[in-house]
C-alpha cells in the first residue's frame, strides 16, 4: 500500500512529507525565524511538542527558545533533566529536591535527605546534566488514567501531587518521562536532551539555584545577581503558607472542600495586615519622613496598599495624603513615542517631571500648591482646585511604577524619602516540581479587572502583556532592591476566586486568534483550582482592587 504524503508549509516555504514524520525532523528542513532553536511547533494553530508525527497537510509556526512559550518551555525541561540527575548522583540520600520561587535568573531548590549539599556535590550534578545533554536522550510522554497516576504519585512519594489530582476532573494525566525517571509537569517539553545545554548550579542561602538564560539571549546564562531583599520576602511568603498548613494548591483545594476557607481567608489577610502594620511604624520611627515612594508592577495592587498603609499611619498619629504619579502624565498630545511611533506610557519621560519636582520642593518647604488630576477620557491634565500644603504631621504618599526611580525625585533629601516595593510574589505552587510564575498572577489580575473596570477583552489584555513587561523590565525591577521595605500583595486563596471571574473572560478568545494559546494556557492552569465565591472576600482586600468592591 503506498504511503499516504501530506504538505507542510512554514517560513515562506512549502515540503512534502510521509505521514507519521515528526514535527522534529521536519522543522529541520526550515530556517529558525530568529535563530535560535525550535522547540515547538504551531500546526494549524495547535501548539504540538515535536515527538508528535504529521498526520494531515498543515501551516507550521515554528516556536523558538527567543519566543516566551518556547523560552518556558526550555527551562521547565531544565527542571526535568535536573531533577533527574540529583537522582542519578545521590540516589536514596535524597529523598526529594523540591522547587520553590524564581531567584535572579533562575530557580531555588531545596533537598531533603542524608545528602550534604555542598559545591562537591553541585558539581557532579552538573556533570550529570551535561553527559545526559550529550546523549541527546528522548523525552517521552505517555498519558495515563487519573487513578493510575495517583497510585504512582503515591508509590513515588509525591504526596504533592496525588493530592493535587484528587481534585482534578480530567480523565488523564500526562507523564514525562527521562529513561526510568517519570514525573508529572504543567506544560510542554523539548523533544529531547539535547536541547539542553545551557545552564548552572550555584549554592545560595540554604538550597542551590538552577541558572538558566533569559529570552533576549537564550543562548547565554547571565550571572547570579540575586535580589536578597526579594528572596527574604519570598521565604517570609513562604513562612505564611506553611502556617496555614497550605503548600501547594492541592492542600488549597482541600482547604476549601473541607469548608475551611473563610478562616483561610482571614488569617492571609491578617498576615498582610501584621505587615503593613509593620511598614507603617518603620514609616512613624523616621520623624523626618514626608514621602512615602511605592512603586511595583502592574497589576501588584498598589492603590489598595497605599490606602491601607494610609490608615495604618493615621493610627499611629500621622495625617496622609495619598497621590498616584499617574497624575503627573504629560498631555497625550505631549507624550513620548517608543521605536515603533506608538505613545510610551511606560517610560518615565510620560510624566511631567519638572512639575513634579517643582511641587514636591514646593511642599517640603511648606508651599502650597494645587495638584493636578489626569483626566483619561480628554487624556489632558486638570486642575481641579486639590490644594495640599504639608504640616509637622503631613505625610505624602506617591503610588505608581516610577515610584523609587531618582530620576523623579533626585531633588528631594534621601532622609525625607521612604521607598516601598510592592509585588505580587505568587507563595503558592502547583506541586513540589511545577511552580506559579509571578507574572501569571499579575495577568491574571489585570485580565480580570481589565474586563470588569475598563471594558477590556482578554484578547486585549493578553496582547498588551508584552509590552508591558518590557517596561517592567526597564523601569521597574531595576530599583526593587533601593527600596526600604518589601511588600508581597499575593494572597493564597486569590487563584480560586479569580477563577470564576476570569474563566467566562478567557473562553471570549477567538480559537483563531493569535492570544488563543496563552489564553488556553490560563485556562488550563486555573482548571487546577477549586473555584471559591468571593462574596466574604473583606472589603479592605487587596484582591478588591481587581474584583470590585473595595470599600476603597
Amino acid at each position: 500500500m503506498e504511503k499516504a504524503y501530506f504538505q507542510v508549509e512554514a517560513a515562506g516555504k512549502r515540503a512534502s512529507y510521509p505521514a507519521g514524520t515528526k514535527y522534529g525532523e521536519i522543522v529541520k528542513d526550515f530556517p529558525s525565524p530568529d535563530g535560535y532553536p525550535v522547540v515547538l511547533v504551531s500546526a494549524d494553530g495547535r501548539i504540538r511538542e515535536l515527538h508528535k508525527e504529521l498526520e494531515r497537510d498543515c501551516a507550521l509556526q515554528l516556536i523558538t527558545t527567543g519566543q516566551p512559550l518556547g523560552f518556558h518551555t526550555y527551562r521547565r525541561s531544565m527542571i526535568l533533566l535536573l531533577l533527574d540527575a540529583v537522582r542519578r548522583t545521590a540516589g536514596r540520600r535524597v529523598e526529594k529536591a523540591v522547587l520553590h520561587y524564581s531567584v535572579g535568573c533562575g530557580y531555588y531548590f531545596t533537598i531533603r535527605g542524608e545528602q550534604k549539599l555542598d559545591q562537591e556535590f553541585l558539581d557532579r550534578v552538573k556533570a550529570c546534566m551535561q553527559e545526559l545533554s550529550g546523549r541527546a536522550l528522548p523525552i517521552q510522554k505517555r498519558s495515563v488514567n487519573t487513578a493510575e497516576a495517583r497510585k504512582l504519585f503515591a508509590a513515588w512519594g509525591m504526596e504533592d501531587k496525588e493530592k493535587l489530582f484528587r481534585f482534578r476532573r480530567v480523565s488523564r494525566v500526562n507523564l514525562y518521562r527521562l529513561e526510568d525517571y517519570e514525573d508529572y509537569f504543567y506544560g510542554y517539553m523539548v523533544w529531547n536532551t539535547s536541547y539542553l545545554k545551557y545552564f548552572d548550579l550555584c549554592l545560595y542561602d540554604e538550597g542551590f539555584v538552577l541558572l538558566l538564560p533569559e529570552m533576549d539571549q537564550p543562548e547565554m546564562v547571565p550571572p547570579f545577581l540575586p535580589s536578597e531583599k526579594v528572596f527574604r520576602i519570598q521565604q517570609e511568603s513562604e513562612r505564611w503558607g506553611e502556617q496555614m498548613e497550605i503548600d501547594g494548591v492541592g492542600d488549597l483545594n482541600a482547604c476549601i472542600s473541607r469548608g475551611e476557607n473563610g478562616r483561610m481567608m482571614l488569617v492571609a489577610e491578617a498576615l498582610q495586615e501584621s505587615r503593613i502594620s509593620e511598614i507603617a511604624s518603620e514609616i512613624a520611627g523616621r520623624p523626618e519622613t514626608k514621602f512615602v515612594m511605592i512603586a511595583g508592577p502592574s497589576s501588584s495592587g498598589k492603590t489598595t496598599f497605599s490606602r491601607r498603609l494610609a490608615i495604618q499611619l493615621t493610627a499611629r498619629g500621622l495625617r496622609p495624603h495619598t497621590v498616584s504619579l499617574d497624575n503627573y502624565y504629560l498631555n497625550r498630545a505631549d507624550s513620548p513615542r517608543d521605536e515603533n511611533g506608538n505613545y510610551d506610557f511606560e517610560c518615565v519621560e510620560a510624566l511631567d517631571i519638572a512639575l513634579f519636582q517643582q511641587q514636591m520642593e514646593s511642599l517640603l518647604k511648606g508651599k502650597r500648591v494645587e495638584l493636578p488630576c489626569f483626566n483619561f477620557h480628554t487624556k489632558r491634565r486638570e486642575f481641579r482646585g486639590d490644594y495640599l500644603k504639608l504640616g509637622p504631621g503631613d505625610i505624602l504618599i506617591l503610588e505608581g511604577i516610577h515610584g523609587l526611580n531618582d530620576q523623579l525625585s533626585f531633588m528631594l533629601p534621601a532622609g525625607s524619602k521612604f521607598k516601598i516595593y510592592i509585588s505580587a510574589l505568587t507563595q503558592l505552587n502547583i506541586d513540589e516540581h511545577n511552580r506559579i510564575p509571578t507574572t501569571d498572577g499579575r495577568l491574571i489580575r489585570r485580565i480580570v479587572r481589565d474586563y470588569l473596570t475598563r471594558s477590556t477583552s482578554a484578547r486585549e489584555t493578553i496582547a498588551m502583556w508584552p509590552s508591558v513587561r518590557r517596561g517592567e523590565q526597564k523601569y521597574i525591577f531595576p530599583f526593587q532592591d533601593q527600596a526600604d521595605a518589601l511588600f508581597n500583595s499575593a494572597l493564597i486563596y486569590e487563584f480560586a476566586v479569580l477563577k470564576l471571574y476570569a474563566e467566562p473572560v478567557l473562553f471570549q478568545v477567538p480559537e483563531d486568534a493569535p492570544e488563543y494559546p496563552e489564553a488556553r494556557r490560563l485556562l488550563k492552569f486555573l482548571d487546577y483550582f477549586i473555584g471559591m465565591p468571593s462574596d466574604t472576600v473583606p472589603q479592605n482586600s487587596i484582591l478588591r482592587e481587581f474584583i470590585g468592591g473595595s470599600c476603597f
